[in-house]
C-alpha cells in the first residue's frame, strides 16, 4: 500500500522492536560494575625453601667439587658465586619474603663452598690412591679434612665470602 505523505510507517508486525541497550559499565570500567579481583598475594613456604636450598647446596658443591678436581685445584670467583646463587634461588624462590632465608642462603652458600672443596680434593685423593670415593669421604674423612686445612689460602676467604654475598643477594632479589 501507498503511504500518504506525513503519515507514520506502519509498525512491523509483532509491536515496535526496542533498541538493546550496551551493557552497563560500572565506575571500574567492567560490565556489572564490580572491581578487579585483588592479584594473588604470594606466600611462601619457608621449611620446603630451606629443603630445597640444602638440595641446591649439595648440588652446587658437587659440581664446584668436579670443577675443582678437573682445573687441578684452581680455585674460580665466579664458581662460588654461582654455588651461592644457585642456593639464594631455591630459597628465594619457594620461601617468600621471609627476612630469615636470606640469611639462611648465606649460611648455606658457605657451607657449599666448604663442601665443593673438600669433595674436590676427596674426588683428587680418590683418583691419586686409586681408593674409592666413598671410601675417601666416609672412612678417611680425618685424613680429607686434615688435606683441606693444608691447601686453605688466604684467598679462600674471598670464594667463601662470595658464596656467602651469592646466596644472600638472590635470595633477597627473587623473594619479590
Amino acid at each position: 500500500p501507498q503511504q500518504q505523505p506525513g503519515a507514520y510507517p506502519p509498525p512491523p508486525p509483532g509491536g515496535y522492536e526496542q533498541q538493546p541497550y550496551p551493557p552497563h559499565q560500572g565506575m571500574y570500567g567492567a560490565p556489572g560494575g564490580f572491581p578487579p579481583p585483588p592479584p594473588a598475594v604470594r606466600r611462601g613456604t619457608p621449611g620446603l625453601a630451606v629443603a630445597a636450598g640444602v638440595v641446591a647446596m649439595l648440588i652446587g658443591s658437587a659440581i664446584y667439587g668436579a670443577i675443582l678436581n678437573a682445573t687441578d685445584g684452581a680455585q674460580i670467583g665466579y664458581l662460588a658465586a654461582a654455588t651461592g646463587a644457585l642456593i639464594g634461588a631455591a630459597l628465594g624462590k619457594l620461601g617468600g619474603r621471609n627476612a630469615a632465608l636470606p640469611v639462611v642462603g648465606a649460611a648455606l652458600g658457605l657451607v657449599g663452598v666448604y663442601l665443593g672443596q673438600v669433595f674436590g680434593i676427596a674426588l683428587g685423593i680418590s683418583d691419586a690412591a686409586h681408593v674409592s670415593l666413598t671410601e675417601v669421604v666416609f672412612d678417611h674423612f680425618d685424613i680429607l679434612n686434615r688435606a683441606w686445612k693444608e691447601y686453605l689460602e688466604f684467598i679462600d676467604v674471598a670464594f667463601y665470602l662470595l658464596g656467602a654475598a651469592g646466596a644472600y643477594s638472590t635470595a633477597k632479589k627473587l623473594a619479590g
